[in-house]
């Protein structure tokens, strides 16, 4: 029978809402026997919007993830350019896990040619040096961004949504993507609709991330049982 296991969900912004929002998109991707609780940054930004931002923001992962790390047996960190993974996974002997790195991966599955759909253009060239760190570079066919005025769409559900099934149309379109990642944490509830619009892959990056997590600690406790025996 499967231990109980546990996960702490870190969200590098300041939104309380987007924690919640993202965790509980997490544990509906989760077995029964892995529970989760999310995290927020005290100090920050809503929103991660540029590479400068996303460089602040790895010291309030690491301390969090620093903290959590007690009663947890694995840390997801959930925004797309993930801060502060590397740096915390040197720190700790669970598994860390980025929303970015988890996406790409299963978005790559069997030579896949994957884009990214999203609202950042600050942060696009983080995207390709992602894609490119994890060996990924020549399956990656770029980043879309939705048109307009992103305070507007992200205030606007379906405006967001609808924006952003035009830029995953684009990659599969003209850009011979085969499978598209919608790049953000807070883009994570249009992320799950989107999968219902279209018949190739849409890769919502929590999902992903709570699938890989699942891998890393069932592989974790088999290591830990093999040489229990």
């Amino acid at each position: 029978m499967n231990k109980t296991r546990h996960i702490v969900l870190i969200n590098p912004n300041t939104s309380t809402a987007t924690t919640a929002m993202m965790t509980d998109i997490a544990r509906q991707a989760l077995p029964d026997h892995v529970s989760i609780a999310g995290m927020t940054a005290r100090t920050g930004v809503p929103m991660i919007l540029d590479e400068m931002q996303l460089a602040a923001a790895a010291a309030g992962v690491i301390e969090m993830g620093l903290a959590a790390s007690p009663v947890a047996h694995g840390i997801i960190v959930s925004a797309f350019g993930d801060p502060g993974v590397e740096q915390l996974r040197r720190l700790l002997d669970i598994p860390v896990i980025g929303i970015c790195e988890a996406s790409m991966i299963e978005a790559a599955t069997g030579g896949r040619r994957f884009g990214i759909a999203t609202v950042t253009p600050q942060l696009v060239q983080s995207f390709s040096s992602k894609a490119e760190a994890l060996g990924l570079g020549h399956l990656f066919a770029g980043t879309r961004l939705t048109d307009g005025d992103l305070r507007i769409v992200m205030s606007d559900a379906a405006e967001l949504r609808d924006r952003l099934a035009i830029a995953v149309e684009q990659l599969f379109k003209h850009d011979g993507a085969e499978a598209v990642i919608i790049g953000g944490g807070p883009l994570g509830e249009a992320a799950i609709q989107l999968r219902q619009c279209f018949a190739a892959p849409v890769i919502a990056p929590i999902d992903a991330a709570a699938r890989f997590m699942t891998r890393q600690m069932e592989k974790v406790r088999s290591s830990i049982e093999t040489h229990q025996v």
